[in-house]
């Protein structure tokens, strides 16, 4: 499928083929993920993994790298080197393909590395503000420097057991239990996720992209850090000891203080950034709590994150579009105007705030379980979030959508406009309401 992708880039019609392509894919993907194949089953003579894990990022990586397509035709209307951009969407999207299909976890580390290359080329390309190159850097130089000694731990992997496939090491007693080793195998996912204190490189990102690259950036390449967290915590026997519970407490007290942040935020985007911050702080705590429950928790709020978290982001850069600022000062009276927007926004503020019904609520409910039966002390600072959660996401749509509607405002009457709204949004709210369902 990514040889016809990239075929049908230089025809006239390879933006709209792409995003077709993309349609099918995730619904092969879903017929692929019903299969019930077990975690240690590979594919390809032991080249590509094809367990539950797997089968859902490449899902949501497909789904997102379509819906930001689909998202950004003002590129393609104001020829704004759409090929290139094209190009960079499809080349990412394979890379993320690989990286979350890779048996081996020196393949992963490499296509973990190269899937910044489109994602700075994006930045900087099609970025609003003049900063898009230092926030570029900045992201680069935080990852890349944290991934160095992830580099270091499969290596000792390859040294000690002569292999770092997946497949290999599941049948081996592979057991690190050094705490050295510990923090070498997850500082990378660490700054990835992120986790507060290692996320200052998130928001300027978020803030420099263009909505494709915030849709992407939110939705899969966060996932790359809980994606690698779940690979490489069967080799580190330290569950419940002092590291894990150390960076658990870090990450709680990280959720509640980006919480806190984003009630205090101006900027929309920069408040569903922080946003982000929280909400990948619980899928932290569910991985390093070690239980089945945590883990089953984190891959639901993953999927569920990945589904809402590019809805914000897509509103917002529409709001940007009409307003030309992201302010919460200026941005107001959108009541009764807007009703594309309007409506979508309360749809995805709630799935945002984890209002029922959305798979969001799933994930969260079955995290605070796992977190309270880790320690009672949790519940305080898990209900604190929560509260917060809700506070923040109620302020966001209220203060939009209240006061009078300014005159010198873009015209947002087209019918378009509201067909792609409702394209978007609703492939965006289905599974996420559906998935809840299910559950």
């Amino acid at each position: 499928m990514f040889l016809v992708l990239l075929v049908v880039v230089f025809i006239e019609l390879g933006w709209w083929v792409s995003i077709w392509v993309c349609v099918l894919i995730t619904e092969i993907m879903i017929f692929v993920s019903y299969t019930n194949i077990g975690v240690n089953n590979c594919g390809y003579n032991g080249v590509f993994n094809c367990d539950e894990v797997s089968c859902a990022m490449i899902w949501l990586s497909v789904m997102i790298s379509g819906l930001s397509l689909l998202g950004s035709g003002s590129i393609l209307v104001d020829k704004d080197k759409e090929m290139k951009f094209l190009v960079c969407i499809l080349s990412l999207m394979g890379i993320l393909t690989i990286c979350f299909s890779a048996n081996s976890l020196l393949v992963f580390y490499v296509f973990f590395e190269v899937s910044l290359i489109p994602t700075f080329l994006i930045i900087c390309g099609w970025g609003y503000q003049p900063e898009r190159l230092r926030a570029s850097k900045f992201m680069v130089l935080y990852t890349v420097g944290a991934s160095l000694p992830l580099l270091m731990f499969v290596l000792c992997l390859m040294s000690i057991y002569g292999s770092v496939n997946l497949s290999f090491l599941s049948s081996c007693d592979v057991s690190m239990k050094d705490f050295l080793f510990f923090l070498m195998a997850i500082v990378a996912f660490l700054v990835k996720v992120p986790m507060y204190g290692l996320h200052m490189w998130l928001p300027k990102a978020h803030v420099e992209a263009p909505v494709a690259g915030s849709m992407l950036l939110a939705g899969v390449l966060l996932k790359l850090g809980g994606y690698g967290l779940a690979r490489f915590m069967s080799f580190l026997s330290v569950c419940n000891t002092f590291g894990f519970t150390c960076v658990i407490c870090l990450c709680i007290f990280g959720g509640v203080m980006g919480s806190v942040i984003c009630c205090f935020q101006t900027d929309i985007k920069s408040l569903v950034a922080y946003s982000s911050v929280g909400h990948m702080s619980l899928v932290l705590c569910g991985l390093m709590s070690g239980s089945l429950l945590g883990f089953v928790g984190a891959c639901l709020l993953m999927v569920a994150h990945g589904l809402s978290s590019p809805g914000m982001f897509y509103l917002v850069s529409e709001m940007y579009k009409l307003f030309s600022t992201r302010s919460l000062f200026i941005i107001h009276g959108m009541m009764g105007n807007l009703m594309g927007i309007n409506l979508w926004l309360a749809f995805m503020c709630g799935f945002n705030a984890a209002a029922p019904p959305s798979l969001s609520i799933c994930g969260e409910v079955v995290l605070y379980i796992s977190l309270m039966s880790y320690s009672l002390l949790f519940s305080i600072f898990l209900g604190i979030m929560s509260f917060l959660s809700c506070l923040y996401s109620w302020l966001l749509y209220c203060s939009t959508q209240t006061g009078s509607y300014p005159v010198w405002v873009r015209s947002s009457k087209s019918v378009a406009c509201f067909y792609f709204h409702g394209i978007i949004c609703s492939c965006l709210s289905l599974p996420l309401i559906g998935l809840c369902m299910k559950m």
